[in-house]
């Protein structure tokens, strides 16, 4: 008999996604690569400003929770002891800010498309929202925790794929 403790296994972070419902393009992108690794998986989301749009989108993902509300979400997902680890921020520019601030005074940590803010005072606010804690913000403009780009920037330092003469971004 071993006095090794056999490792258990870590559970997969929990996500929710608010935007990039039906008819949305980044919203796909989103989950396949926050579910690319198999880590996490998004089980909660506010997919559309549109209720039934919110509810048929959720539903297409099999999403354990649909809301209607950005702000129903996040109140909702804080007090939950099985809540959301963090949520992705996939809607139009302008409410980026709105959604992040919901969040992050909620205490849930944030992924968000560029740009974070539109405004310089938006951005300082989010800026003094994280400082004061718990809630971690992370940008996701260069994508460079993504397992793909991670594993291309390893083949390129090894040189597995030759000479590079031209990236396209």
């Amino acid at each position: 008999m071993s006095n090794v403790a056999t490792p258990q296994p870590l559970r997969r972070l929990r996500a929710g996604i608010v935007g990039g419902g039906r008819g949305a393009f980044i919203g796909s992108v989103h989950r396949i690569a926050a579910e690319l690794d198999g880590q996490a998986q998004i089980v909660a989301g506010a997919m559309s400003s549109h209720p039934a749009i919110a509810r048929e989108s959720a539903a297409a993902w099999f999403l354990e929770r649909a809301y209607t509300s950005y702000a129903d979400m996040a109140s909702s997902e804080a007090a939950d002891r099985n809540g959301i680890d963090f949520v992705i921020i996939a809607t139009p520019n302008d409410l980026h800010y709105p959604v992040a601030r919901a969040f992050l005074s909620a205490g849930i940590h944030v992924v968000c498309d560029k740009p974070l803010a539109l405004t310089l005072a938006e951005g300082e606010e989010l800026v003094r929202l994280v400082a004061a804690g718990p809630a971690l913000f992370a940008l996701t403009h260069n994508y460079t925790g993504y397992p793909t780009v991670r594993q291309a920037r390893e083949m390129v330092r090894g040189g597995q794929l030759g000479e590079i003469r031209k990236v396209m971004v």
